[in-house]
């Protein structure tokens, strides 16, 4: 197995303590947002043997297992992540896959660059994911019942969000949900700063349920991600609890520290508090206009010990194991391969010890034991 030197993002919206914490370093000041663990091209682990990418690239089968490369190709199917924030991400939402392929062909056809900021598709794959807290945990997620947020937005008693306010009563809901974001990103935006300011000082005089949206505010001023952000569901998540994002799902992170798992993806379509491009036609295309009651996930235990989040897509399966002082060693060898990642404690994955943030890349077929004290999260895939 190989030991994984990590690259630390150093995003705006990061954390500039929560990582070091992990880590037992000091902070730099600057901030520290995703610790990537995996084979993105973006920014590869790193190994004694070369980086993880390519190694891949050389020899696809011996480093994933035969199954993995039949289902998904030769690439490591998922990325892992730690992320921290400090600060709110930006409100967005993933394609599906058909999505993406078409997305992307349609891009490359038109000649867009990839690294040019107007361009959306990155690549052809979806991007699922599962954001697991490892300290409480807070963000945004899918579309409140129009209703509900019809009323959160009345309370603030701003005169321009009486429209928005009359349309979120209308039906159906879908129609009303669509119609609302679509006219918050297509406003005026002299007029749409103006609202927000009056909306963020509403939020600050109210407090409670509205206290987020004058946090985000001062983050992001005039931007009408503001009030698009009062059309989702708040959702708080406790150590060990995670959330599962499908495609079409808006969402945002508000802050805390999580091991995130996603497909091998960078995919992202923005829909506000943020200053990069918003491709507002093809956003509204993919995003699912529903309601929806964000499900908690709460790991499944079974009887070798090892906790599984469920979910209900192949490309990557997250679970961790919360080990005690005396455990019996765990066998973890299997078909496909694996990256583990220690939380707590200096459990030992084979002959490695491993430190909090630390992790190792299985090979597909390498025999590997899970043995001492600590939690240790396990990224693979169903194949």
């Amino acid at each position: 197995m190989d030991r994984l030197v990590t690259t630390v993002r150093p995003y705006a919206w990061g954390s500039t303590t929560a990582i070091p914490e992990l880590l037992g370093t000091a902070p730099t000041g600057e901030p520290q947002a995703e610790m990537w663990m995996g084979a993105h091209p973006g920014a590869p682990s790193r190994t004694e043997r070369g980086s993880l990418n390519e190694l891949i690239d050389a020899d696809p089968v011996r480093e994933l297992g035969r199954r993995s490369v039949e289902k998904f190709g030769p690439r490591l199917p998922f990325l892992l992540k730690v992320l921290a924030a400090g600060a709110p991400l930006s409100l967005q939402a993933h394609p599906d896959l058909d999505q993406a392929r078409a997305g992307y062909a349609a891009e490359e056809a038109a000649g867009i660059p990839i690294d040019a900021p107007h361009r959306t598709y990155k690549d052809a794959n979806h991007k699922p994911e599962l954001i697991c807290a490892l300290t409480p945990f807070d963000g945004l997620c899918g579309f409140r019942a129009p209703a509900e947020a019809a009323d959160l937005i009345a309370a603030l008693g701003v005169d321009t969000l009486k429209p928005y306010v009359d349309l979120l009563h209308a039906h159906p809901e879908e129609a009303a949900l669509r119609e609302v974001l679509t006219a918050l990103l297509t406003a005026d935006p002299e007029e749409m700063a103006h609202t927000v300011t009056e909306a963020a000082a509403a939020a600050d005089r109210l407090g409670g349920d509205h206290a987020p949206y004058a946090s985000l505010a001062h983050h992001y001023p005039s931007d009408p991600g503001v009030i698009a952000a009062m059309l989702l569901n708040r959702v708080r998540l406790q150590p060990g609890e995670a959330l599962y994002l499908g495609a079409g799902v808006p969402h945002a992170y508000l802050d805390g520290l999580g091991v995130e798992i996603m497909a091998n993806s960078d995919n992202v379509l923005r829909c506000g508090l943020t200053p990069k491009h918003i491709d507002v036609p093809e956003l509204l295309r993919v995003v699912r206009f529903e309601p929806t009651d964000p499900a908690v996930l709460r790991p499944e235990a079974s009887p070798t010990g090892e906790e599984v989040y469920d979910t209900p897509i192949d490309e990557f399966r997250l679970s961790r194991f919360v080990r005690p002082e005396g455990a019996a060693p765990t066998d973890l060898t299997g078909p496909v391969p694996q990256i583990l990642l220690a939380v707590a404690g200096r459990p030992q994955a084979g002959e490695v010890t491993l430190a909090a943030g630390e992790s190792v890349f299985v090979p597909a077929g390498e025999r590997v034991e899970l043995s001492g004290t600590g939690t240790v999260f396990r990224a693979t895939v169903v194949a």
